[in-house]
């Protein structure tokens, strides 16, 4: 049986991660001066292994690494970041995501799965680019949300972060094109009750109604009101974007 797509995506990333840890081991024995017998002697580690290590062919477990930095005088730090890559894989998403698609006037431009870098990583599920001023709204596909501050957070975040993106501005106009939000939101009981448990979390961080927004996308000419989130009701096969503020949390939000 031949290898499968995540097998080979943990191998090249394994074999880049030895890569970069022996970089950054090389840069720090650079710095101290040390020899390589004492390093290992103190942090135990067999020499042979800790040169296999510092040519990018072994590896060290998270606890030996703890100790050659601290023999090095070093610190060691781990941080993990979204992939880079596909993420549409909640089929209620995909649903949602194709009848936002089907109700935009020709003025929008859609992008699905746009990576940004910088200041974070992270993929936005779909940008919209108006081509009347081109700028832009980050879109973001939730069938049902988690934890709810810290999603929001790093919704803003990517959105932020979309002057990384490869293309950006994706057109050539002398100023800078605007970016704003989009929450797109199951139509349920559970995402209802989150509203009614943080409405001014909700109202802070999507303050345009809903109608105003799925008004701008569906017409070729209204303006795009600032961060709103748009409601989309999937009943089995039929889903559809409402077209405003779902009839149960009408008043639940200042502004809604």
């Amino acid at each position: 049986m031949g290898e499968t797509a995540l097998q080979r995506a943990i191998r090249e990333r394994q074999h880049a991660q030895r890569a970069a840890v022996a970089a950054e081991l090389s840069r720090a024995r650079g710095e101290t001066d040390l020899s390589l017998r004492s390093i290992a002697a103190g942090s135990g580690i067999d020499v042979g292994h800790l040169s296999r290590v510092l040519s990018g062919t072994g590896s060290l477990s998270q606890d030996a690494l703890v100790a050659v930095a601290t023999a090095l005088g070093f610190h060691v730090s781990f941080k993990l970041f979204p992939t880079i890559g596909p993420r549409l894989r909640d089929h209620l998403q995909v649903l949602m995501i194709e009848a936002l698609l089907g109700i935009l006037a020709s003025r929008w431009i859609p992008r699905l799965e746009v990576p940004v870098w910088r200041p974070v990583r992270g993929v936005i599920d779909l940008v919209l680019q108006d081509r009347l001023t081109g700028d832009l709204v980050a879109g973001e596909g939730h069938s049902r949300m988690g934890a709810v501050e810290a999603q929001l957070r790093h919704a803003q975040e990517k959105a932020d972060a979309l002057p990384s993106a490869t293309g950006w501005p994706w057109q050539d106009r002398p100023d800078e094109p605007a970016a704003s939000r989009l929450l797109l939101l199951r139509s349920c009981g559970a995402n209802h009750d989150l509203v009614r448990m943080l409405p001014a979390t909700f109202a802070a961080a999507y303050p345009a109604s809903a109608k105003a927004a799925v008004a701008a996308l569906r017409d070729a000419t209204a303006p795009w009101p600032g961060p709103a989130i748009v409601w989309v009701d999937v009943n089995g096969r039929s889903t559809r974007v409402l077209d405003g503020t779902p009839r149960g949390l009408r008043g639940a939000v200042p502004g809604w």
